[in-house]
């Protein structure tokens, strides 16, 4: 059920990197992108994948994991992403992206998490250095890239009390808690 799917889909910063994930099952994600709305119908994004400890480590290496947990660098080794899709706009398609890749990104994931796995959407990424060492030509813009792998931690959703901070946090045994604010709260009655 597509609720199911949504509630399961957390942002996962830590997996059992010795869990593989393959490149048909990256691709198979990929597929439901594709199948996403577009705006205009352009279809201009492009996807990187990477399932291999090489390639996974140039790109561990640019990535910010987790801006509210500023003693936390990110992943340790052994629980760092098995594989990434990193999403591109190919400007010779279109200038302009919209939203496409938060469409693109929310397919992927969705599909993640109804194969058994987990994922995070980072857009906090050292651009220059990626494409750098990726050897990604100027024509693609790195809007997003999307960690995967199978989940190792737990995380959960939490009321968000009134004046609260929207701040997730850990706790002694590293759950992850994720304020969330109240239906009534952001529905507008006007």
């Amino acid at each position: 059920m597509l609720e199911d799917l949504i509630r399961r889909n957390r942002s996962i910063r830590r997996f059992d990197q010795s869990r593989a994930v393959s490149t048909e099952t990256l691709r198979a994600l990929v597929d439901l992108a594709r199948l996403s709305p577009s705006a205009a119908n352009k279809q201009p994004l492009k996807y990187l994948l990477s399932n291999t400890p090489e390639k996974n480590a140039l790109i561990f290496e640019q990535l910010a994991w987790a801006g509210y947990l500023p003693d936390w660098p990110g992943p340790v080794e052994g629980e760092r992403p098995a594989a990434y899709i990193m999403i591109l706009g190919d400007c010779a398609i279109s200038e302009s992206i919209d939203c496409d890749h938060g469409i693109a990104a929310q397919s992927i994931l969705l599909g993640a998490v109804e194969r058994g796995l987990g994922g995070c959407i980072l857009g906090s990424v050292k651009r220059t250095e990626v494409r750098a060492a990726l050897h990604i030509p100027e024509q693609y813009r790195i809007m997003l890239v999307i960690a995967l792998g199978y989940p190792v931690e737990q995380v959960t959703i939490e009321p968000l009390e009134p004046e609260g901070s929207v701040k997730y946090w850990r706790d002694s045994e590293a759950v992850h808690h994720v304020p969330k604010r109240a239906l009534d709260d952001i529905i507008l009655e006007l």
